[in-house]
């Protein structure tokens, strides 16, 4: 079957209506109202990325006169159109949402944003101390003039514009920027009667402005917000040195173009235009904002103490069943596979299985990949404890983590000088594969134990994004990720390997193959069926070979979270697809996937996401779960996602997402809610069983205490 670009969808315009499915959430009555918030500031910072990254890298398309089309058929200057008329459309409903609902709501519950104009004698006495300390020693204003002698501006801080009366009568008039900086309090706290009351940072500004320019009338004042582009791309075939080259990456960010303004709406038309002109922008890249700019730094006021009735229920990770706080993860890993379904269960387990691995003085070597880390990061730390102790530790550092650079390039430097052996990542690809690698000298000899993720090593985002852990000392596997592990760090050529497929050399090809397999069993009149959790499904390849899995009679069940370019039930072509997209409480970022395999199915976890970067451009691993227990386990979780009808949006073949159609007497089933309700059930019966085992205290040097 040829590819038709009546068969996709655009890729930007389908992340964009993920990005609505986020502020749908937030527009939910039923959600709690700093939830609204926190899903409202979720979709100004996906925008943020959005903008530096693809619409970024779409503008330089456009500006080099681009005509390849994508797969749905646009050019570079029909997405960045279509891309306009629709982020404009969203960025209106949010200000609609925060101005008519969400503030007033929060007023009313105690949360309050108060104009300068509005304090108290005993508020304004406070605020002005602040501003005195806090603002106006740190602030500095720049007068500005004529467009060339426009300075460089810093990338999404809010700074405030600033218009002064002519010198003279009938004179040119007069410019200045004040940036607020990163590090001044967005949310200036001010005395209140009960509750938190706030001040804008830019409101507190325009309200002192006379202090910065004293004895200048000012005429206008209003803040304003640019977003540059940050699509770089690392030139690695000229790069002597990675970590420069990574440097200099993040220095061109920096001063690169802006491709988007955000103002206030009050700003007026001249100064709006020496705005435009000095930042060389074109009308539909300015967003003229009736509200608040920035509603990405809203999370902080999301996280406000005192206020927990407004926010949901907490779901604490639960301590997974067989793990052992008393016993050695080697121990419990050598007895069975583990397998753990996170944020439902405590990532902490992964976290000692490293920590334990530095301490144990019968380990050898610790081999993992890093892609994204958090700030005080307990893996680095056990990792610089092991090879401060003399083991051998190796780590892929991906420094081309976009927006991770900076913090990568501190942990490698930090690792290299424990004494650990770091690899910059693979010379054009990313390392996106999450694998760690135990080496243990055992009384039976030398074993190895694995830890195989669909997500990173990072145990902030492991709270909140739904991730699995896969950890085993099966041999076959621990022998394939000995050799994955040396084709990345040795220049050798990848091996065939037992069980393991990796990209970019053979992954996208097995999973075409398990499809293909899939679709013949059909054909043939036998039973099949495809069922996969993924976060984007962009790979034409794969897309067509679902299309023709559809088209042989396969059921084929997809949960999406986010992009997805294929149609489902079209007539023809895909009515046997369906493809849902769960958006609640915790980020779904698992990737696993099933396939019937004549009743003996074939389960996966898998690092990649189903997009070209992804098969083509990354170091990425699909792992088989072939023990028993385990398998069945993630076939539940599967399971659950498709029974989801109350947050379970199913995309149809206009691009819309609709709500799966009730049925009469229907249960309510949240698919979140029921795996975490599952975990919990599962931990409160480990917890009994193990009240039943009494084990006795003997006394010391005891022949049964030995």
């Amino acid at each position: 079957m040829a590819p038709s670009q009546a068969n996709f969808f655009n890729r930007e315009l389908s992340w964009l209506e993920f990005n609505q499915r986020v502020l749908d959430e937030a527009l939910n009555r039923e959600t709690p109202p700093l939830e609204r918030l926190r899903f409202l500031a979720i979709t100004a910072s996906n925008l943020d990325e959005f903008f530096m990254v693809r619409v970024g890298g779409l503008q330089l398309a456009a500006a080099g006169n681009a005509l390849e089309k994508d797969a749905a058929g646009l050019t570079p200057r029909q997405q960045l159109d279509v891309i306009s008329r629709r982020t404009h459309e969203m960025t209106a409903d949010q200000y609609i949402f925060y101005l008519d609902t969400l503030e007033p709501l929060l007023a009313e519950a105690g949360i309050k944003r108060v104009r300068p104009q509005e304090l108290t004698e005993r508020q304004r006495t406070g605020f002005e101390q602040v501003f005195e300390e806090e603002l106006y020693a740190v602030l500095t204003p720049m007068i500005v003039g004529a467009d060339e002698d426009f300075p460089i501006l810093g990338n999404q801080v809010l700074h405030v514009f600033v218009r002064l009366a002519p010198e003279a009568e009938g004179g040119e008039p007069r410019f200045a920027i004040i940036p607020l900086g990163r590090c001044s309090p967005r949310f200036i706290t001010v005395p209140s009667e009960g509750g938190y009351a706030f001040v804008l940072l830019e409101d507190a500004v325009a309200f002192f402005a006379e202090r910065f320019f004293p004895g200048e009338e000012i005429i206008e004042c209003v803040p304003f917000r640019i977003t540059r582009n940050a699509d770089f791309a690392v030139r690695e075939d000229l790069a002597s040195d990675l970590m420069v080259e990574i440097e200099e990456v993040l220095d061109a960010r920096r001063t690169s173009d802006c491709v988007r303004l955000e103002v206030s709406d009050h700003i007026t038309t001249a100064s709006l235009d020496f705005l435009r002109r000095s930042l060389t922008l074109a009308e539909h890249d300015v967003y003229a904002l009736p509200g608040p700019l920035d509603f990405a730094a809203f999370m902080s006021l999301a996280d406000v103490s005192g206020f927990d009735h407004l926010r949901d229920e907490p779901w604490p990770p639960q301590p997974a069943p067989r793990v052992d706080a008393s016993v050695s993860m080697f121990e419990v890993i050598a007895q069975k596979d583990l397998l753990l379904y996170h944020p439902y269960e405590s990532f902490e387990p992964v976290v000692r299985f490293l920590e334990e691995a530095a301490d144990d003085p019968h380990v050898l070597a610790i081999k993992q990949t890093l892609y994204r880390t958090s700030r005080g990061s307990p893996v680095v730390a056990a990792l610089r404890r092991a090879a401060e102790a003399g083991k051998y530790v190796t780590a892929i550092v991906e420094l081309k983590a976009r927006f991770d650079e900076r913090r990568n390039i501190g942990w490698a430097r930090e690792l290299e000088e424990s004494g650990a052996q770091v690899i910059y990542g693979i010379r054009g690809l990313k390392t996106h594969a999450k694998l760690c690698i135990i080496v243990r000298r055992e009384p039976r000899g030398v074993r190895r134990y694995m830890h195989f993720g669909t997500g990173n090593y990072n145990e902030s985002t492991a709270k909140l994004y739904s991730d699995v852990s896969f950890m085993t000392c099966n041999e076959d596997l621990a022998a394939d990720a000995t050799s994955f592990f040396n084709a990345i760090t040795g220049y050798s050529q990848p091996q065939k390997y037992r069980k393991l497929e990796a990209a970019p050399i053979g992954l996208r090809d097995n999973i075409i193959e398990l499809i293909e397999s899939e679709t013949a069993r059909k054909k043939q009149g036998h039973a099949a069926k495809i069922t996969a959790k993924i976060n984007s499904l962009v790979d034409a390849r794969l897309i067509n070979a679902l299309y023709k899995a559809s088209q042989a009679g396969v059921p084929v069940r997809l949960n999406v979270r986010g992009i997805c370019c294929l149609k489902p039930g079209v007539a023809n072509l895909s009515e046997n697809i369906s493809v849902v997209s769960i958006v609640d409480r915790f980020l779904e970022h698992a990737r696993i996937f099933s396939f019937h395999h004549g009743g003996e199915p074939r389960v996966f976890i898998s690092s990649a996401d189903w997009m070209p970067r992804n098969l083509d451009r990354r170091i990425e691993l699909l792992t088989p779960v072939e023990d028993a227990e385990c398998r069945n386990r993630l076939l539940e979780i599967l399971e659950v996602y498709f029974l989801d009808n109350v947050k379970a949006r199913y995309l149809n073949e206009t691009g819309a997402y609709e709500p799966p159609p009730s049925k009469p007497h229907q249960i309510p089933l949240r698919s979140q809610a029921k795996l975490y309700q599952d975990v919990c059930r599962a931990a409160e019966q480990a917890k009994q069983s193990s009240r039943t085992v009494f084990e006795p205290h003997w006394a010391p040097g005891s022949e049964d205490g030995e």
